[in-house]
């Protein structure tokens, strides 16, 4: 197993000369914890990144760091988690969809989940069968080497059904109060959006606006800025760019590159590839969403996801975004 190397040092000062005495602790770089009560917890981590899984609750990612700042929204709700507590749905939460006709899936959602660790920095959560949806979820993890690069796949198993047709739904929170960038398709490139403004917003009553204006979204460099509140939370985009950053108030770029697929159904209501919520609120949610997966009994479909982080000063949000400079930042990730 690889091992992570710290190095301590111990200072003897003399009248002429300064020793330094260097001892090396090696460090699993996978390995099971206990974080925030949850026992079974699998760490991963490098030099500069920490990942922290936790297959108690929800198969969730409750730890992506760098440098020691989690740039996930944890509750502090969570501390002192202990089985039979009520379940908590912050972090980093995966899901499945599509949101408005998918049945309540607990089993998924907060269930107990089965975790191993699978390789030098990679492990596996895999859930129990869900009834209500057919279906078995199985998430893995891999953290880069020499970088912050985390690839989280999750994988679709129609156990039970004839056929279903789910769709993979990320529902990360991250700490509130940045600045999301959904960056936009290039035509001809990639299909124009069929959105007048480029994005939608969910009113009240779950009514879809498809032609909302808001002072807080702006288009700029063939990028829609999201900051500070929107005047209604939740947001849907159809971009097919396939990359969502957000700059953090904590220092962080935290970015999100996924595939997607011009060809396929997306079978959420307004076809959307992309959604974000950010509420006046501690949290942000950043969803990358992918197509339909149409599957025979005992057939999978997965969709992966690159998670990146980087130092980023926060602009604050008065400041103007440099966006084509961001834009070659999240284009030269690997």
């Amino acid at each position: 197993m690889c091992h992570v190397v710290r190095f301590m040092a111990n200072q003897t000062f003399g009248i002429t000369a300064l020793a330094f005495v260097l001892s090396a602790v090696a460090l699993p770089a996978a390995e099971e914890i206990e974080y925030f009560g949850y026992t079974k917890a699998i760490e991963l981590r490098n030099d500069t990144t920490r990942v922290v899984l936790c297959p108690r609750a929800g198969g969730r990612v409750l730890e992506y760091s760098l440098n020691g700042e989690n740039v996930l929204y944890l509750s502090s709700a969570e501390k002192g988690w202990k089985p039979g507590d009520k379940p908590r749905s912050s972090a980093g939460r995966f899901d499945i969809g599509p949101e408005l006709v998918i049945p309540s899936r607990q089993v998924l959602w907060s269930g107990e989940w089965e975790g191993k660790i699978t390789g030098e920095r990679s492990a596996r959560l895999t859930s129990r069968v869900d009834e209500a949806t057919g279906v078995q979820l199985i998430r893995d993890f891999e953290l880069a080497s020499d970088s912050s690069n985390l690839t989280c796949t999750q994988t679709i198993v129609n156990k039970l059904r004839p056929v279903t047709e789910w769709c993979h739904w990320s529902r990360t929170f991250a700490v509130g109060k940045g600045i999301g960038v959904v960056f936009l398709s290039k035509p001809p490139e990639s299909p124009m959006s069929r959105f007048p403004n480029k994005y939608v917003m969910y009113e009240e009553g779950r009514m879809i606006n498809m032609q909302p204006e808001d002072p807080q979204i702006r288009e700029v460099d063939n990028a829609l800025l999201i900051y500070p509140t929107p005047r209604r939370p939740k947001l849907g985009f159809d971009s097919y760019e396939g990359s969502l950053a957000y700059l953090a108030p904590n220092d962080l770029l935290f970015v999100k590159r996924f595939k997607t697929f011009p060809s396929r159904v997306y079978n959420e209501a307004a076809g959307l590839t992309i959604s974000v919520w950010y509420p006046d609120s501690d949290m942000v949610e950043l969803e990358p969403i992918g197509p339909r997966e149409r599957l025979k009994q005992g057939e999978s479909g997965s969709f992966t996801e690159e998670w990146y982080l980087l130092p980023h000063k926060f602009p604050g949000l008065e400041a103007n975004v440099d966006v084509g400079e961001l834009r070659k930042t999240v284009s030269r990730l690997k």
